[in-house]
């Protein structure tokens, strides 16, 4: 009798409402193929298997970014399971590369070597909107010229009228802003919609790097001269904020921001002798008066290539000339404030030699999560623990990767073979993330390209350089759909 009350109290089937949650919560156990089978037993079920909070956890469970603001409202044509299953869908694709689930288009125009490309409008792979299939990709160029170009249509939307000889572009896609830098050290801002010239400032350098960030609402760039010098400016209208000298009478060749936009890295790699800096964001961008900026070298020398962990943005790790071999360690940045100062600490976390078995002066670093590290040196691709341990290999390119792209859900490397290697992350519950090869893309003729120099992905697309044999090069543009 008591067993009964129990029941009478907790599960009265006269309550719909009830009924419809007990549904919700034993689905939720079920994976997403039984769902959509259990949807079609009955009227209940398939009302309790829409509901949008179970394709919601599902989305989160797969992907730990989902664009939620292209949903717009829950209505039936963009939905949490019309999201998932498109979703799957074009991975399905990305991660298979048959024939038919990919176009291709060349984009010509540029007489001479694309010297960097950069999207502007499109689909990153922390904020895909699976709704909106198009991207534009702005390139620059030995020929003077900034393009932009819709890449699923192949078609040009702009060219900037000639100037210099370009030698570096960066954009910022929240502004739709493109910057450029000229072999006379010309650095110049674009709008990213029509191409107008916004503004221009000099550095007096035939070396520039570029690299852009916004902190808060306030935008910044940061230049690397052939001096040594890191130069920062504030607004698309490039007004100067600061300028240090981190590596005397060598270009700077290797800038990086730490994600949380906290930390600036610049080094040089043409001297084996210097140590790179860490300077802290803030003096750059908004620096006291008579104070010199906040920086701090790296213990290492000969350093070759660098990134920031991107779940732990005070942690970084770098490719370095060890007393044998080359090295790899990682390094946790923070501040020490007392009284009177404060102090930048640069303290080592890991370290292992890489025992790589061609040796190539070309070194290609990226990184996933917290904890994982890909690198490219020649024909190899290498995935590393933080701890050194060896997670996968692959020789796959029969010349050296020239390029890759390392996002969330895929690697992509370029090769002076003509050919890009696609492989995808898989999670193992022993070592954690490993990588699976999956397809390869040709770039064309050997008869007029040379191979491909640079590779850039967004969350649907591919996009490399070709180095042309007459000296025009060429974009090829992968699209994928779902």
């Amino acid at each position: 009798m008591r067993g009964r009350n129990v029941i009478d109290v907790n599960m009265d089937l006269h309550q719909p409402q009830l009924i419809a949650d007990c549904l919700i919560h034993t689905f939720s156990f079920l994976p997403e193929e039984d769902l959509i089978r259990a949807s079609a037993v009955c009227k209940d079920w398939n009302e309790a298997a829409e509901s949008p909070w179970l394709w919601r956890r599902f989305c989160l469970q797969r992907w730990s970014f989902c664009n939620l603001s292209v949903l717009g409202s829950e209505q039936e044509s963009r939905s949490w399971k019309r999201y998932f299953l498109r979703r799957c869908h074009l991975e399905m694709k990305m991660a298979k590369g048959s024939s038919g689930g990919y176009t291709c288009k060349s984009l010509r125009g540029h007489t001479g070597r694309v010297v960097g490309f950069e999207y502007l409008q499109g689909n990153s792979a922390q904020h895909p909107d699976i709704w909106n299939s198009s991207s534009t990709v702005c390139s620059a160029s030995s020929d003077g010229t900034v393009r932009a170009w819709d890449i699923q249509k192949g078609q040009l939307l702009w060219c900037s009228p000639v100037q210099s000889p370009l030698t570096a572009i960066v954009s910022d896609e929240r502004r739709e802003v493109v910057i450029s830098a000229d072999c006379e050290g010309h650095v110049k801002t674009w709008r990213g919609l029509t191409g107008q010239e916004v503004a221009s400032f000099s550095t007096a350098s035939t070396h520039c790097a570029l690299l852009q960030y916004n902190v808060s609402s306030n935008w910044f760039l940061t230049v690397g001269t052939g001096r040594g010098s890191v130069c920062t400016l504030a607004d698309p209208t490039l007004t100067q904020k600061s300028s240090v000298v981190v590596c005397d009478g060598f270009k700077v060749d290797m800038l990086l921001v730490s994600p949380d936009r906290k930390w600036i890295f610049a080094g040089t790699k043409d001297s084996k002798d210097l140590s790179p800096k860490v300077i802290h964001t803030e003096s750059l961008t908004s620096p006291s008066e008579g104070e010199d900026p906040l920086c701090q070298s790296v213990p290492v020398t000969g350093c070759q290539a660098a990134v920031f962990m991107p779940t732990q943005p005070a942690r970084l790790a770098l490719v370095h000339q060890g007393p044998w071999d080359k090295a790899l360690t990682v390094f946790d940045v923070a501040i020490q404030k007392s009284k009177y100062k404060s102090e930048i600490q640069v303290q080592q976390v890991e370290s292992f030699p890489l025992t790589l078995t061609s040796w190539s002066s070309r070194v290609l670093l990226a990184a996933k999560d917290s904890d994982v590290l890909v690198l490219a040196a020649g024909l190899q691709l290498r995935v590393y623990s933080l701890k050194g341990a060896l997670l996968a290999s692959f020789e796959e390119h029969t010349m050296p990767i020239s390029s890759m792209c390392v996002d969330s859900f895929r690697v992509v490397t370029a090769s002076q073979d003509l050919s890009l290697r696609v492989l995808t992350w898989r999670s193992d519950r022993g070592p954690g993330w490993t990588l699976e090869s999956q397809y390869h893309l040709l770039g064309g003729s050997h008869t007029v390209s040379r191979g491909f120099t640079a590779v850039a992905c967004d969350y649907a697309s591919i996009v490399a350089a070709a180095e042309g044999k007459d000296g025009k090069d060429v974009l090829k543009a992968y699209s994928f759909t779902s």
